[in-house]
């Protein structure tokens, strides 16, 4: 039987990644709108952390491709922290 600390990382996991994507998209939606119009470019300005560039792989039947990049922007990095909290809260 599973001890409750693995699942409780894969829920944190879980917060951690919804928590970047609704910041993400909240992220453009500011940068959408003309209230924020003078704060919104350093809200959704990203800064590339980690990347991997696409390898592809030719199976002549299959063609896969694999890459990884991670490019946060500031409020999907709040996101996160509003996540984690919301976990810890729960």
């Amino acid at each position: 039987m599973r001890n409750s600390r693995s699942k409780s990382f894969g829920v944190l996991a879980l917060f951690l990644v919804t928590g970047a994507i609704l910041g993400g998209i909240l992220g453009e939606i500011i940068a959408s709108t003309a209230i924020f119009s003078g704060i919104a470019p350093y809200l959704v300005k990203t800064f590339s952390i980690f990347g991997l560039p696409p390898i592809a792989i030719n199976l002549y039947v299959i063609k896969f491709v694999f890459g990884f990049s991670l490019n946060p922007n500031l409020i999907s990095i709040l996101g996160l922290i509003i996540a984690a909290l919301l976990f810890r809260r729960f």
